[in-house]
This record gives C-alpha cells, sequence and structure tokens, in this order.
C-alpha cells in the first residue's frame, strides 16, 4: 500500500505538468475549447500504445469535435512516449477535454464526452 501511495503523486505531478505545459506558442495565441482540443489531439498523437484502438477512436471524436466548431487538427505529436508516460498522456488529454467541454455546442460536446470515455476505456486495458 505504501508503494502504491508514493507513485500516485509522481503520476498525478506529470499530469498536471503535462496538462499545463503543453501550451506552445501558437496556442498561447488562441483561446477557448478550440486550443485545448487540438492540444488534446496533439498530446493523444504523441502516445506510444494503441490501449485497444481506443487513443485512435479519441482522436477521431476530438477530430469530429473540432469540425463540430468549424476548426482543424493542427498538432500532430510526433514524439512517442514509454508506457508511463504515455499513460500520462492519455490522462492529461482528459483533463484538456474536460477543460475544452464548457461552452462547446451539443454536438461538439458529445464528440468530446465520447473521446474521454475513449480515453478511460484504453487506460482500463493492461
Amino acid at each position: 500500500m505504501n508503494n502504491n501511495f508514493s507513485l500516485r503523486y509522481p503520476m498525478l505531478f506529470a499530469v498536471l505538468v503535462l496538462a499545463f505545459g503543453l501550451v506552445t506558442s501558437t496556442h498561447a495565441q488562441a483561446t477557448g475549447s478550440e486550443a485545448l482540443l487540438d492540444d488534446a489531439y496533439a498530446t493523444l498523437a504523441q502516445a506510444k500504445h494503441d490501449y485497444g484502438g481506443h487513443r485512435v477512436r479519441a482522436m477521431k471524436q476530438i477530430d469530429a469535435a473540432l469540425g463540430e466548431i468549424g476548426a482543424k487538427v493542427t498538432g500532430h505529436g510526433k514524439n512517442h512516449e514509454s508506457q508511463g508516460t504515455s499513460d500520462a498522456q492519455m490522462r492529461a488529454a482528459e483533463i484538456l477535454l474536460q477543460q475544452a467541454g464548457t461552452g462547446l455546442s451539443t454536438k461538439a460536446l458529445k464528440h468530446v464526452n465520447r473521446a474521454i470515455a475513449q480515453i478511460n476505456d484504453g487506460l482500463a486495458i493492461k
């Protein structure tokens, strides 16, 4: 139990750092849900593992949500991470999606919620 406790806080810290540190100079100029959705897409694109297809399905839902608000994906993460970092990337993308959900149209929000569900399903696969 003590070992589990000692791993939980560093992982939470990594997720928070990733979630709040992913804004690039290009995205710093953009505001709102569009930038958050694009950051979430790029974050998922960097994840190394497939997560049973759920990561890619989440990315497709984010792309659809961006389409609903008249935007396109610009982030295309190129680096692939280790499993632990990849899991943290998935969690960071979920946080970005939760933040992006406020103020979206009903259709776009449905896509965001589906993307979050895909992330959770993917993380459940071990």
